[in-house]
């Protein structure tokens, strides 16, 4: 059987509704065992230890940086390094109201209100300015408006749902490109500078989805959702014949400009929000697309239990390393059901951590040691984050182990007089003063949670009124009625139904991607997964939005999603033979694959020898 006949151990449907039990409810494969050496009452401690160096690290941002970005931990000084607008303090907002801080989370909340301003002359990056910001802000405002959450500001009026809004209009600029791809970067009071890279990365121009879709759900203005889905549709038409994508893209042309394929530096968060938007909206285009794209990303790329980088076009190996970036995976694994691989990666990547008592950015599979220029550790969360997911699903003691291993690595690698230090060198665990906000936005936000879990939880993730569907920056949104869309049956912006039920004319697609499909259903790896199951009690005492109901019968994925390859011609080129541009655009000519000739193409792509580069880009996180 090869890995894309196989199909997932767990439905993502069970895993989420899963999520949504109570405690109380016996799981068989769950078990509340605590690790060998790691007792309930050691748990506990270690949950607290997590909390005060949460605070370690906040207090020394507020006391000797804000309201600059964020801390330099080692001088004790603070630095401007995204935008000039007290960065840490925004990403650290609901991390304060996890931990119950009504105080710090209160005025922290009042200030920004009161001080925080966009209309500065300032050329930020959109991604994380989208993910740490306006997410921050988001999820900050869904906490303090609501009564449900325990945390309501009696004197809060929306103030950070309005600079959110204009934080999305000073970047919506950047999406006005011939893909609908988004530029990188954009100038918050002039916008994109016309000597702005027409170059972005894949995660840059695809991890937008969530803030914006909540944005667009809670200011009734569904041009924030539509932008960001269009990216993401921009850059799935131009995936290759394997159903992948590349590292770099050109936002005018659609060209790749690096066609290395991997679940880490510059694409790791595309397939993130691919199914986490699904699991917050509803939408099961994207579903749909996630399903086609991890497929192939664990055909193509997945080297039990390692993952490597391929050429996008052949799955020639381009890459044999594991970056740092690609820790989140196991995690993402867990939400999708998929716990098997999720365990055995998991295990190879912690054995990096415990080698080095940090992840290197770059650990080279071939040589088996540290990549050349890729020695630090920036205090990524992305290995916490899939270790608290995996003792989430499993409850296997092993987990709070490594958890424990972590939080030493820390206290003695990292801490530093006034905070947390990056890492510059594993090896030798060199110091570097600089702290970036997500030390505090994600990484001990993921170990208290990992410990308040075997603790006993009380929080509002594991506790609260709602489910929540963590960011990429580890920012909370909530699966109210207010903003999940999992009750519709439509696409948001596919226009196919009338909000009384009605049909409306689909938009025209050169692909059928299942002549037999409907819109109520997702094939994958052979079998059908239907999403959401709409009979479920989740659904029934759960409200939808209004904007489109009813199911939209007899529509193919091509009719409903508009999802097509777009023939790339370089345009410099044409004057070459008729013969030649034919072939050209039979090469990028989508095709329906059985699973016989899906089978006896992928066998032939089994060459996966290349040579080895090394890549001058570096992710962000």
């Amino acid at each position: 059987m090869t890995r894309m006949e196989k199909p997932l151990k767990l439905s993502i449907q069970f895993f989420f509704l899963l999520s949504i039990l109570s405690p109380q409810h016996n799981l068989l494969f769950i078990h509340t065992a605590l690790a060998d050496g790691v007792t309930s009452l050691e748990a506990k401690l270690l949950r607290d230890e997590v909390r005060e160096m949460f605070y370690h690290a906040f207090d020394g941002y507020m006391e000797h940086a804000f309201p600059l970005d964020e801390l330099r931990p080692l001088s004790c000084e603070g630095e401007d390094t995204l935008g000039g607008y007290a960065l840490t303090l925004i990403d650290s907002l609901d991390t304060l109201a996890l931990l119950g801080d009504r105080e710090h989370f209160t005025s922290s909340v009042e200030w920004i209100g009161k001080n925080l301003r966009f209309d500065i002359n300032k050329t930020v990056s959109v991604f994380e300015t989208t993910i740490r910001v306006l997410g921050g802000l988001l999820s900050a405002h869904l906490i303090a408006s609501d009564y449900a959450t325990g945390m309501r500001i009696p004197s809060y009026d929306n103030q950070l749902l309005a600079l959110a809004e204009d934080l999305a209009q000073r970047i919506l600029p950047a999406f006005d490109t011939p893909t609908g791809i988004p530029f990188g970067s954009v100038n918050l009071l002039h916008g994109v500078d016309e000597h702005e890279s027409k170059i972005t990365s894949t995660a840059g121009g695809g991890t937008l989805t969530l803030e914006f879709g909540v944005l667009s759900q809670l200011t009734n203005n569904p041009i924030y959702e539509q932008v960001t889905k269009n990216a993401v549709r921009g850059l799935w038409a131009r995936r290759s014949r394997l159903n992948l994508v590349g590292a770099h893209i050109n936002v005018f042309t659609g060209e790749w400009t690096q066609k290395d394929a991997g679940i880490g530096t510059s694409i790791d968060s595309f397939y993130e929000y691919l199914l986490k938007a699904y699991m917050l909206f509803g939408d099961e285009e994207y579903l749909f697309i996630f399903q086609e794209a991890y497929t192939a990303a664990m055909h193509y790329l997945y080297n039990d239990p390692w993952y490597v980088e391929v050429n996008m076009d052949s799955a020639a190996i381009v890459w044999p390393l594991f970056n740092s970036l690609q820790a989140f995976w196991p995690g993402l694994q867990v939400l999708a059901g998929d716990i098997e691989p999720a365990i055995r990666t998991h295990a190879a990547f912690f054995s990096v951590w415990r080698r080095y008592g940090f992840t290197p950015e770059g650990f080279n599979l071939a040589t088996l040691s540290v990549q050349h220029g890729q020695k630090s550790y920036p205090l990524r969360p992305e290995l916490i984050e899939s270790t608290y997911w995996l003792y989430k699903a499993t409850r296997d003691p092993r987990y709070l182990d490594a958890g424990r291993d972590m939080v030493a690595s820390l206290q003695y690698g990292a801490r530093c007089p006034c905070g947390y230090c990056h890492i510059s060198d594993v090896e030798f665990h060199k110091k570097e003063d600089h702290m970036e906000s997500f030390f505090l936005a994600e990484t001990v936000k993921y170990l208290w949670l990992l410990f308040d879990l075997a603790s006993g939880p009380d929080n509002l993730v594991e506790n609260g009124p709602y489910k929540y569907i963590f960011t990429t920056e580890g920012h909370l949104l909530p699966t109210t009625p207010q903003i999940s869309m999992v009750g519709e049956h439509c696409s948001y912006f596919g226009a196919y139904c009338k909000s009384g039920g009605n049909e409306q004319e689909s938009p025209k697609s050169d692909v059928s991607l299942n002549p037999q499909g409907t819109n109520a259903s997702t094939s994958y790896g052979g079998q059908v997964h239907t999403g959401y199951p709409l009979d479920s009690t989740f659904f029934e005492s759960t409200a939808t939005s209004g904007l489109m109901k009813g199911i939209c019968p007899g529509l193919t994925h091509g009719q409903k999603y508009g999802i097509s390859y777009v023939d790339l011609i370089d345009t410099a080129q044409e004057d070459k033979s008729t013969h030649q541009s034919e072939n050209a655009a039979k090469s990028h000519s989508p095709r329906v694959v059985s699973d016989q000739t899906a089978g006896s193409s992928l066998s032939n792509n089994n060459d996966r020898g290349g040579n080895v580069h090394e890549s001058s880009e570096r992710g962000s996180e």
